[in-house]
């Protein structure tokens, strides 16, 4: 009994660094308004999957097996907001003082994960392929949180500071439009394809 971490921390490692919604709103604030003052939206983003963490590795999703349908109206809603976010981006800028905007916080980068699909079908894979059957739920859990969490400390800060470079480049040029409208499509591809991928699973 027991969970592969090795293994799971190269599958967490591949997920957390790689493109998806929760990253694009990393870079798009790192863009936006720096490294420095996004700290807090960055801490709450990286807590914030240890609210679906928890509720999945004791039992959550044999209760979305039980009502399938409210999950799937769940995973919509998210891709809605996900969809809303990416609006918002498309439609920002990255001057300093346009607006009278500040960075979002902690508790704006908590509710990030719970409302990502990727991070739900990213949670799911880890207890069903890497852990073994019979291990107790906390041990199970407590480990996919560990691995995760050391994945997000160290990967969510360097999208955030990837932004704030690409900002340093184009801020208050022509492509300035084109990069956030960029991210805003990323953003919305990856949604997409997190959809379809789990359609098709």
């Amino acid at each position: 009994m027991g969970v592969a971490i090795s293994s799971f921390l190269i599958f967490a490692a591949s997920q957390v660094g790689t493109p998806g919604p929760a990253n694009m709103a990393l870079l798009a604030t790192g863009a936006r308004f720096g490294l420095r003052p996004a700290l807090p939206f960055v801490a709450g983003v990286a807590l914030g999957k240890q609210l679906i963490i928890w509720p999945i590795g004791f039992g959550l999703m044999a209760l979305a097996l039980q009502y399938p349908l409210a999950f799937s109206a769940l995973k919509w809603l998210s891709a809605a907001y996900i969809f809303w976010l990416a609006w918002r981006v498309a439609n920002s800028s990255l001057r300093a003082g346009h607006v009278a905007d500040k960075a979002p916080g902690f508790a704006a980068g908590l509710i990030v994960h719970p409302l990502n699909p990727k991070a739900w079908a990213m949670i799911a894979t880890g207890f069903t392929s890497f852990v073994e059957p019979g291990t107790p739920p906390l041990i199970a859990t407590a480990w996919i949180a560990a691995c995760l969490f050391a994945c997000q400390v160290v990967l969510h800060p360097l999208w955030c500071w990837g932004g704030q470079k690409i900002a340093s480049v184009v801020a208050g040029k022509p492509q300035e439009r084109l990069l956030m409208l960029f991210l805003a499509i990323l953003t919305i591809l990856s949604v997409i394809f997190v959809l379809i991928k789990g359609g098709q699973a």
